[in-house]
């Protein structure tokens, strides 16, 4: 029976050299990717920023709908195809999006380096990434076996397959599906599917490719219970992360402690952080968390 450890957890991003903080502060926060800085809003940055001035390349001005919109202001020229970057043997592109990111979440790289220590020693696990991106987090699991990566946004998926290309890992045993992650999730279901590992990034409100509308609050637990579905006894992990909600990582832990009580491991929540670089820097906190894991 799964172990529910309600004392909250904190897992930190240090930055490396593809991706700082540099600064935070006011209600934004200023950041390096690669060659080039960025401002971009950040609502929790509640404090004052300990830089006099930011020199960046571009801005993201928010709209003033709250749940989006809002464009970039760039003051310098960028190469229009974007810049690479790299998280350990991963490699991927970065570029300004209409949706204030930069091709990936930077904030994951302690959650890739997590899954990883998972399924160490492992070369055939079979995963899962669903709301998966630009595949960075798709490429880290691909070292250690088959990998099926969901979106239901076809241009996210072909910038993912454009990062495997750019990593040297087009050949790679991952599956690039453009789809609905519950309608896609529900049929593995009913294949009998089973996989070792589950990562599911899943937004608060979104469209699948026919169109369907995605809910957070409607969607999360049903979605999660066919995830559980997917998982056993030898399976060995769930990572759940939920953004810009106001709910908390303890109810998170709750629902999975639920669905997944039957399975022996622990199920733990928390957040997600990012540090800024220097003595005494702060933790800008980014996301909640909740994970399941079964050291078999």
């Amino acid at each position: 029976m799964a172990e529910l450890r309600r004392d909250p957890l904190l897992m930190i991003g240090e930055g490396w050299d593809a991706y700082r903080l540099i600064d935070s502060g006011h209600g934004r926060k200023f950041e390096q990717f690669g060659p080039h800085g960025f401002i971009r809003p950040e609502p929790q940055a509640m404090w004052a920023p300990r830089l006099e001035e930011w020199d960046a390349a571009g801005e993201f001005l928010p709209g003033s709908d709250e749940d989006g919109g809002g464009r970039w202001n760039l003051s310098r020229e960028l190469p229009p195809g974007g810049w690479p970057l790299g998280w350990e043997e991963v490699r991927f592109n970065a570029q300004p999006t209409p949706f204030r990111h930069l091709g990936f979440f930077p904030d994951m790289a302690p959650v890739w380096a997590w899954m990883r220590e998972q399924l160490d020693g492992r070369d055939q696990a079979e995963t899962l990434n669903l709301f998966g991106y630009t595949g960075v987090g798709t490429l880290a699991l691909s070292r250690h076996g088959p990998v099926t990566h969901v979106d239901a946004s076809k241009k996210s998926v072909a910038q993912a397959r454009a990062n495997a290309a750019l990593s040297g890992m087009d050949d790679r045993r991952i599956r690039w599906l453009v789809d609905d992650a519950s309608k896609f999730t529900a049929r593995e279901v009913r294949r009998g599917k089973r996989y070792d590992g589950i990562i599911l990034d899943p937004p608060k409100f979104g469209r699948g490719p026919a169109n369907e509308t995605w809910r957070l609050e409607e969607g999360l637990a049903p979605l999660l219970a066919d995830c559980r579905k997917l998982l056993d006894a030898d399976s060995r992990f769930l990572f759940l992360t939920v953004y810009a909600v106001r709910m908390s990582s303890l109810a998170l832990a709750g629902l999975l402690d639920e669905l997944l009580c039957d399975l022996p491991g622990v199920v733990e929540h928390g957040e997600l952080a990012v540090s800024e670089g220097g003595e005494g820097s702060r933790l800008l906190p980014t996301a909640i968390f909740a994970r399941w894991r079964n050291p078999v």
